[in-house]
């Protein structure tokens, strides 16, 4: 019965050496506790008692920032949260160099999240967002390497502000929609003008142009169904009329 009692146990034993990784992880293996090896992916032995393996997978990790509350460089107070993308590229470093790269990393995504928008304008929060993206995911990364972390991408999500700046910004917009309609209206009117006087000049370097505009605006009034009638009459037979008159308050003068 001993015998049998032994023989299951080296059996367990056995068993218990050998272990399956899948293709996206690898092991991170330790001999009486010294850095021995990097295994996987597939079927790898490890010998129970003088060999441990710590699992650490390839993939990307997606994590979200929690909101923080950051005062922006013009003192204006929001809540920003943002998404991390990153994998490790260094079992070895990752296991090794930091005690859990997870929380690690997301503890240095919340603290340089609020150092970088910190040093920025609302404005610049607002408008130069993939600029902003670009900088967290340079700082994070860099400073995640000696962990065999790399960081793929710094999404910012969301950013709320307060009640009083969304009106305040509601404001500003709609006040630079109305500055550029004057604009645009005043634009119009000057290049109106200028199209008249080119009108001006080439009527008075054809005196008949003057009576072809005006045959052109009655046919375009008789287009609706007025009662009005139009005689168009020449201003040159009021000519004499005119003469006559000037010459009978000259002789009564």
């Amino acid at each position: 019965m001993e015998l049998i009692g032994i023989i299951i146990i080296l059996l367990g034993l056995i068993f218990s050496a050998f272990k399956v990784l899948r293709e996206y992880e690898r092991g991170v293996i330790f001999l009486l506790g010294k850095f021995y090896k990097i295994k996987g992916p597939g079927l790898i032995i490890v010998v129970p008692g003088f060999q441990k393996m710590v699992k650490v997978s390839l993939r990307t990790v997606v994590m979200d920032v929690p909101p923080q509350d950051i005062v922006t460089r013009d003192n204006v107070t929001v809540k920003v949260n943002a998404v991390l993308y990153f994998r490790v590229l260094d079992p070895q470093k990752a296991i090794l160099e930091v005690e859990d790269y997870l929380y690690a990393t997301s503890q240095l995504s919340q603290t340089t999240l609020r150092s970088i928008l910190g040093q920025s304008q609302l404005d610049d929060l607002l408008s130069n967002r993939e600029e902003i993206n670009n900088h967290l995911q340079r700082v994070i990364d860099e400073q995640t390497e000696p962990w065999g972390v790399k960081v793929a991408n710094v999404e910012v999500k969301n950013v709320d502000l307060p009640q009083e700046m969304q009106r305040a910004l509601a404001k500003q917009a709609e006040a630079e929609r109305e500055r550029r309609a004057k604009i645009i209206h005043a634009l119009g009117e000057f290049e109106a003008s200028e199209k008249i006087g080119e009108a001006a000049d080439v009527i008075g370097a054809h005196p008949p142009a003057l009576q072809l505009r005006f045959l052109q605006t009655l046919q375009d009034i008789s287009v609706d169904k007025n009662t009005t009638t139009f005689f168009p009459v020449p201003i040159e037979l009021f000519t004499p009329f005119m003469d006559g008159l000037k010459k009978k308050q000259s002789g009564e003068s």
